[in-house]
């Protein structure tokens, strides 16, 4: 059996050229081809048919969830992975029911994507452990419950984490420099804490975050 061929797409260069270079260190992986938006990841797949693509969800020309539906469509699609900061319920649903076998968070190492990567590949479904059980619930029915829970409780660690720092008043560079992301990943993360706690902008999350870890 051949190498792994895969395909990234994912418009931060730094971060791509990174899961670039440690899945192309990897045994029986190849990177085939590298995108940073929604038609070139549909583009390079139809051209160079890898056995792999993975995807943002965050991206130009539509995002990732509308380049996996376009892949779909294709006479033999390959098996596709979001890689992504986004832990929003609908993203992880609208993946997985648009044909996505795996759902990977951005904060995970290199030795485990490679892991993870190959068991996809093998045709395992893969969703980051902090997520399956809020998905199962989800699909189960159970979500309507979590409504009643302040917003706040809702965040996922490394939300609470940003939104303590936003909240002590460091801007994105100075929350990246102290967890160690990159200030664009950090402006990922921040969109994701105003949607999830139903605010326009950081100050009104600063004020929901004191008032909530004051009590």
């Amino acid at each position: 059996m051949g190498d792994i061929r895969v395909v990234i797409a994912d418009d931060h260069p730094l971060y791509r050229e990174g899961v670039a270079r440690s899945l192309s260190e990897a045994d029986g992986i190849s990177v085939v081809g590298e995108g940073q938006d929604a038609g070139a990841a549909f583009d390079l797949t139809e051209r160079l048919k890898p056995d792999l693509v993975l995807l943002d969800i965050s991206m130009p020309g539509g995002g990732g969830i509308a380049a996996l539906r376009r892949i779909m469509t294709l006479p033999e699609p390959p098996v596709v992975a979001m890689l992504t900061v986004s832990e929003e319920d609908d993203d992880v649903m609208q993946a997985l029911k648009a044909g996505a076998k795996g759902y990977v968070l951005k904060g995970v190492g290199s030795r485990e994507l490679v892991s993870i990567v190959r068991d996809v590949a093998d045709g395992k479904s893969y969703v980051s452990p902090s997520l399956a059980a809020r998905i199962l619930n989800a699909m189960r029915g159970g979500s309507t419950s979590r409504r009643e829970v302040n917003p706040i409780e809702d965040l996922s660690h490394r939300e609470e984490e940003i939104l303590k720092l936003v909240a002590a008043g460091k801007s994105n560079k100075e929350v990246g420099l102290a967890l160690d992301l990159q200030e664009k990943t950090v402006k990922h993360y921040m969109t994701a804490i105003l949607q999830k706690l139903h605010v326009r902008n950081r100050v009104e999350a600063a004020v929901m975050a004191r008032d909530h870890w004051k009590k």
